[in-house]
């Protein structure tokens, strides 16, 4: 059974979501940071720490990581920050 939805890996970084590690003070300059950004296909893109493996096997009922995807974690700060960049609709 084919996805609805499926990845597009030609979309581009279009903004930032929030504000970057560094103004939120979760980073000492270190350009490997998490970050959330919007594509231009109006997707987003989250750079995080994998920790797939770490929540494996304490997933909450009906939530399943598929074979080709992540599970990754950002600070709660970086999420909260994103809020005023997502629009309701």
């Amino acid at each position: 059974m084919p996805r609805l939805w499926e990845a597009d890996p030609a979309a581009s970084f279009s903004r930032r979501l929030g504000k970057s590690a560094l103004e939120l003070g979760e980073t000492d300059n270190d350009p490997t940071c998490p970050d959330i950004w919007e594509l231009d296909n109006g997707d987003v893109a989250v750079i995080g720490r994998d920790l797939t493996s770490a929540y494996e096997g304490r997933l909450p009922p009906g939530v399943d990581v598929g074979e080709d995807e992540r599970l990754v974690v950002i600070p709660g700060s970086m999420m909260r920050s994103a809020k005023v960049d997502i629009p309701d609709e």
